[in-house]
């Protein structure tokens, strides 16, 4: 007899298996490292000529946005190193301080193409409905997983949804794709957490009618999707019809980098939202294939961590995150190819921006704090 515990075969050979600061996923790393590089590049690229024009300095944008990415980094190592199950305690107050947030900024925000986004302390500026996107997706990953096995009954999914939901509906009052974003988080990470179908079929359907309202009660929302049909015919589809003429100029190899002619004034603020029509256009067909396939690359890494995670906490948590970053790239560039109708969306870790480089590099901490509890051998796929 040993005068010690008996340890099974498989921990000892799991605990050899992971290294001393837990695992690391060097290919998620690597392909966010080279979409955030190729971020730079294109804000560089997209935004000189306006920089120059508004502040006589080509690096202006370029500048700003390294900042808002060196610190977005140091927040997103900082996060990775948080045990992440500790959000769970702290879920509703997350929430609550985002809902608050939201009310605040339809009382005093400052307006941004028509619409109250931002709320600013003395020169910075902060969009809180980019800290709603991370709020939703620890709350509802919170709740999901701690009523894991009474999710099928419909008043428990309810009960997950309220606080959600009504901060939804606040974002939505002047930010409609924002919330529409939102909207699908919540819905992926309670599909994923819940076996009953006929159930997201039911919140589905009260997504789409919720987000017609939106639009029947805004004209300019209606607008938008008259202007998406004919976009020729309306003023205010300048910038889809000169987005598509960047997209179609580009051909299969593009203009080459720095030397699109669309960026020259003729695609407002092009280093923002519409940043992938450039990308198309100066790199063509191949080039934006390539950015497509890394990212392909860093939401499959995380569907591994995901399926992989400790707990369904983890799972939950990682699962939201992959929604987020596809939903809102999805958005984007189905918006730049006139897919679907405009509406401001960025390109997730390309377009300029400090809240949302910020928060979206963090929401990536806290996936690598998931994916530091998994071994070798579970992410080998």
């Amino acid at each position: 007899m040993h005068g010690g515990p008996e340890v099974s075969e498989d921990r000892v050979r799991d605990a050899r298996k992971r290294c001393p600061g837990g695992y690391v996923d060097v290919t998620m790393l690597l392909a966010l490292g080279m979409i955030l590089i190729f971020g730079l590049a294109m804000i560089y690229s997209t935004s000189s000529y306006r920089a120059y024009d508004l502040y006589g300095d080509q690096m202006y944008f370029f500048k700003r946005q390294a900042l808002y990415m060196l610190l977005a980094i140091l927040a997103m190592y900082i996060v990775s190193r948080y045990d992440y199950r500790r959000l769970l305690r702290l879920s509703a107050v997350i929430l609550l301080s985002s809902l608050v947030l939201q009310v605040v900024v339809l009382i005093i925000g400052t307006a941004s193409h028509g619409s109250a986004r931002w709320i600013y302390i003395g020169p910075i500026g902060f969009q809180p409905s980019e800290y709603a996107k991370t709020a939703i997706i620890i709350y509802t990953s919170a709740r999901t997983a701690v009523e894991s096995k009474n999710l099928c009954r419909p008043g428990c999914l309810i009960k997950v949804m309220i606080l959600p939901v009504i901060t939804i509906a606040l974002i939505g009052v002047e930010n409609l794709s924002t919330a529409i974003i939102c909207f699908a988080i919540l819905f992926v990470i309670l599909f994923v957490g819940s076996p009953r179908v006929r159930h997201f079929v039911l919140i589905g359907i009260f997504g789409v009618v919720g987000s017609v309202l939106f639009i029947m009660f805004a004209g300019y929302r209606a607008n938008r999707v008259k202007i998406w049909l004919d976009p020729e015919n309306y003023a205010d589809g300048y910038q889809t019809v000169q987005s598509l003429y960047a997209v179609g100029s580009g051909g299969l190899f593009g203009v080459g980098f720095g030397r699109s002619v669309q960026k020259m004034g003729f695609i407002p603020e092009s280093h923002n939202d519409m940043i992938f029509s450039v990308v198309c256009e100066e790199l063509g067909i191949v080039g934006a294939a390539f950015i497509l396939i890394v990212f392909l690359i860093l939401l499959r890494r995380m569907a591994v961590t995901a399926m992989n995670a400790r707990d369904r906490f983890g799972s939950m948590l990682t699962a939201g995150v992959m929604a987020h970053v596809a939903v809102q790239l999805l958005i984007n560039v189905s918006v730049v190819t006139n897919t679907i109708p405009p509406t401001g969306v960025p390109m997730p870790f390309v377009s300029y921006g400090g809240s949302s480089i910020i928060f979206i590099l963090m929401e990536m901490g806290i996936v690598m704090s998931v994916s530091r509890g998994i071994s070798y051998d579970e992410t080998d796929i």
